[in-house]
């Protein structure tokens, strides 16, 4: 049947979650803006605090992600694929909410005194565990987002409630680290204040992964079943992989993620560094920053569904991603000319309004990104009949740590080849030369922004829209209607 012959049908009732399992799986996102808040500590700690050399450090994560990147397959294949009275999703992220909270700890903790070589060692396996365990939660919370509802916009909604709690706990987090555990004068680079936050945090994110457990599993188990699959993972993983990159959406959403997460990790990675050594601010100035970062992407995150109803999320997304590159290279091109150079409270003030336009951005690709591979799911299901969202979100993740990965480990090559000196950490108040702090910020702004115009130029073809999305939805319902609610995996 063709989708002009499906979408002049009337629709069947849309699939919709209640208010209250909204909420519950919206702590998901705060578990999520837990981990990526303590964790972005993480670089400048072994670095600048602990005196590990920036190639190190960034080869130890790199490592972590690219191995957190290689299981994100298996697991959405299993939580496709797992049958149980919870249904797909909820028992691995039951058991993922633990071990992720343990190896978070783990992380901010490294024995005194370690050689070199073992701080390494013990960074790298740190890694590489908690993210793959975090995995086991992230990838089946994802795709269960994507199947709580079938509507165009409804998925957005779900999608702005993740993130918005997600924002919310980000500002407590950031506000509980520079107020309270970093707070005063060279906070950032005491090492004795690293392991109470992270064992801290790890308790938090333990909550609130348990809280969200325990408000949707019920739910989860009375979405649409599967039909059994008796080929082990080995087997059918490849033809899995292979099928979903036979879909040009997916392609199109995956490659462009790859390209601009490696800008975002390298970007991010050295956030730190640069607000420390090239603007000179204070733990208590840097979370303002923060603040006015997530304000903006609570600003951008009501108005994206209202964009959304009006224009393509394809459009919504380029906007955004045009808003981060501009904070990426006006303010660090305008420092280099040495037009305007602000320092301390002045320099906030710049950066507060630099992040503020950049958070507006990424809310509006936090929504309507992940909504989009949503709709490249279904999408997938009308082309080859089965439903592959654990597979799907497990791309984006895998394009997301992989790339990610490979930014941090530039970011660090690049601390290197400027020859940023490994005790600056330590010494507070220290001046670098003017030709090191230049090459910082064009490594941190212009050299990122160019890598995402690659990402940007990817995207732009991308091309289920709204009447294309409602007429495989609407194909969709009445094959399941046709075959009792059972739906292929």
């Amino acid at each position: 049947m063709s989708l002009e012959t499906a979408s002049a049908r009337p629709a069947a009732a849309t699939l919709k979650p209640p208010r209250r399992v909204k909420l519950a799986y919206s702590l998901g996102g705060a578990a999520d803006a837990v981990f990526t808040t303590a964790t972005g500590f993480i670089f400048f700690y072994y670095t600048a605090v602990l005196g590990l050399s920036g190639s190190l450090v960034g080869a130890a994560l790199f490592v972590g992600l690219c191995a957190d990147a290689a299981v994100d397959p298996f697991i959405g294949s299993w939580s496709d694929n797992l049958q149980s009275r919870f249904g797909r999703r909820a028992p691995l992220m039951f058991a993922g909410a633990p071990l992720t909270a343990l190896g978070l700890g783990l992380l901010f903790s490294p024995p005194e005194g370690l050689p070199e070589i073992l701080l390494f060692a013990w960074l790298t396996v740190a890694s590489v565990a908690v993210r793959a365990f975090i995995s086991v939660f992230w990838v089946p919370f994802l795709a269960l987002g994507a199947e709580m509802a079938d509507g165009y916009v409804e998925r957005s909604s779900i999608v702005a409630w993740r993130v918005v709690v997600g924002i919310i706990t980000s500002i407590l987090i950031t506000a509980l680290a520079y107020s309270v555990f970093f707070a005063g004068e060279g906070g950032l680079q005491s090492p004795d204040r690293y392991p109470g936050f992270g064992w801290s945090v790890a308790a938090l994110l333990l909550v609130a992964m348990t809280l969200c457990c325990l408000g949707v599993y019920r739910f989860a188990a009375g979405l649409p079943r599967v039909k059994s699959v008796d080929v082990s993972m080995a087997r059918r993983l490849p033809g899995e992989v292979a099928e979903i990159m036979r879909n040009r959406s997916f392609r199109i959403l995956f490659f462009s993620a790859v390209i601009f997460y490696a800008a975002v990790g390298a970007n991010g990675t050295l956030n730190t560094h640069s607000q420390i050594f090239v603007w000179k601010l204070r733990p208590e100035m840097m979370q303002f920053v923060g603040y006015a970062y997530l304000a903006g992407i609570l600003a951008g995150i009501p108005v994206t569904p209202q964009l959304t109803r009006r224009l393509e999320k394809r459009t919504v997304v380029l906007a955004g991603l045009g808003l981060v590159l501009a904070s990426w290279i006006v303010l660090p091109l305008i420092w280099v000319s040495g037009l305007y150079r602000p320092e301390g409270a002045e320099a906030t003030i710049a950066l507060a309004i630099n992040s503020a336009m950049a958070g507006v951005g990424v809310g509006f690709a936090m929504i309507a990104y992940p909504s989009m591979m949503a709709d490249a799911a279904d999408e997938h299901e009308f082309l080859f009949h089965r439903r592959r969202e654990g597979l799907y979100f497990a791309g984006l993740g895998f394009a997301a740590k992989a790339a990610s990965g490979v930014g941090v480990l530039a970011a660090g090559l690049a601390l290197d080849a400027l020859r940023f000196p490994r005790d600056a950490g330590r010494a507070v108040g220290i001046e670098l030369p003017a030709d090191v702090l230049t090459r910082l910020l064009l490594a941190w702004g212009p050299g990122s922004a160019l890598v995402a115009l690659v990402a940007m130029a990817l995207f732009a073809p991308y091309a289920v829209g709204r009447l294309r999305h409602e007429a495989i939805t609407a194909e969709i319902r009445e094959r399941r209607q046709a075959e009792g609610g059972i739906a292929d995996t």
